[in-house]
């Protein structure tokens, strides 16, 4: 028995299952890769490889059962039946996964057919991620600390009048802490917790899942639509998918500044709002709302949410630069589910790259608002960059 195991197919964040809808009608048959990116420089310990290999393999076994396909029919009625009965008969397969170790070093790559591989970059981080704590027998902050802690968040949340949704399956501490954070969420009825981007923890909780589209929706339209009509014809294809439900639209994939050139009138007023997730939040907002008022929209008719790198300073910080402004709600995730008194990791996966009708691949990149958070072929960095015309 592997030493730590996912428990449901749906054990995942909500936008990797409405992506798999669009991709599964849109793409079905692109053939792409993902990379696990090592962010922290982190060491695992010796046979690391060999015992995610273990929890890898037992996913084969995973299946959405019939409790879970009737919460997604009752709770997220714009995903079509079609698209559940497929999940219904879908099965991971390990075999799309690769695993090596050298040293301390850990490579995954991920290669497959978009429709399918899409699924495992959630699970695989918060497979590492737990492996890695329980490996080097890392004692944790006790149960009462993580739920005290917790509240105390929930509090200071509400204090402050804004809602906010837990983020942090990708990097959470342990399957264990997510759910007494989520006991802890769910305590008070009255609180502006408002969901979670983890669909098997909506459903035992009962809450609403959040989310709507990641980074890799829009690298992949830029690997096979070209960097200049990558957001457009990405926008294009989620409104033809989902006719204005699940309308917050992730901006920084190639900066913001180039977003909002080609966040139209028509999608302006069509979407709800955007996802603020790298640079400035202040500078992110007032660059929002100034759009916003450049289209002639009421910025408090739409809203940012914002989920990068959280914490209640920050939290704090943006509340009161917004308040007034611009509708605001929040996505925190490590600080919510690996804050335990140990050192959260800092990993990533990303895909990589798309492969061609001819068979080689195109190289996919992300132009986030932090430098730093640059990925991709260095060489495609710098062409994004020319055809974008994005100077540093």
């Amino acid at each position: 028995m592997p030493l730590v195991q996912l428990n449901s197919i749906l054990d995942n964040d909500f936008y990797k299952i409405t992506m798999q809808n669009a991709v599964v009608k849109l793409f079905p048959s692109q053939v792409v890769k993902y990379k696990f990116i090592n962010r922290g420089e982190h060491q695992f310990p010796e046979n690391f490889a060999e015992e995610l290999r273990h929890s890898v393999n037992a996913m084969a076994e995973l299946k959405l059962t019939k409790d879970e396909k009737k919460f997604m029919e009752k709770t997220c009625p714009y995903i079509d039946l079609p698209y559940l009965d497929f999940l219904e008969g879908f099965r991971y397969d390990p075999s799309e996964v690769h695993i090596s170790q050298h040293g301390t070093e850990l490579e995954v790559t991920v290669e497959g057919l978009w429709y399918r591989t899409i699924l495992w970059e959630v699970p695989l981080l918060s497979l590492i991620s737990e492996l890695n704590y329980a490996m080097g027998n890392l004692e944790r902050n006790s149960n009462e600390i993580v739920i005290e802690n917790t509240l105390e968040k929930a509090r200071r949340m509400k204090y402050l009048g804004v809602t906010f949704a837990e983020f942090g399956t990708r990097r959470r501490h342990s399957y264990k802490v997510q759910r007494l954070v989520l006991d802890a969420l769910m305590r008070d009825r009255n609180s502006t917790f408002i969901g979670t981007s983890n669909v098997h923890m909506a459903m035992i909780y009962q809450t609403k899942p959040i989310g709507t589209h990641a980074h890799e929706w829009f690298m992949f339209h830029a690997a096979e639509y070209g960097f200049k009509m990558a957001n457009k014809i990405a926008l294009e294809h989620w409104v033809d998918i989902y006719r204005g439900d699940l309308g917050v639209a992730l901006s920084d994939t190639f900066t913001t500044d180039v977003f909002f050139k080609q966040f139209d009138k028509k999608f302006t007023k069509l979407f709800d709002g955007v996802r603020h997730d790298s640079g400035d939040p202040i500078e992110f907002a007032q660059k929002t709302i100034n759009h916003y008022e450049e289209n002639g929209i009421n910025p408090l008719f739409k809203y940012i949410i914002f989920s990068d790198g959280l914490n209640l300073e920050k939290v704090d910080e943006i509340t009161q630069a917004c308040r007034g402004k611009i509708g605001i709600s929040f996505g925190i995730g490590t600080n919510l589910t690996n804050d335990v008194g140990l050192r959260p990791m800092n990993i990533v996966m990303k895909l990589i790259g798309v492969q061609a009708p001819n068979k080689d691949w195109i190289a996919t990149v992300k132009l986030s608002d932090e430098k730093g958070k640059y990925t991709g072929d260095p060489k495609m960095i710098e062409l994004a960059k020319e055809f974008l015309r994005i100077k540093e």
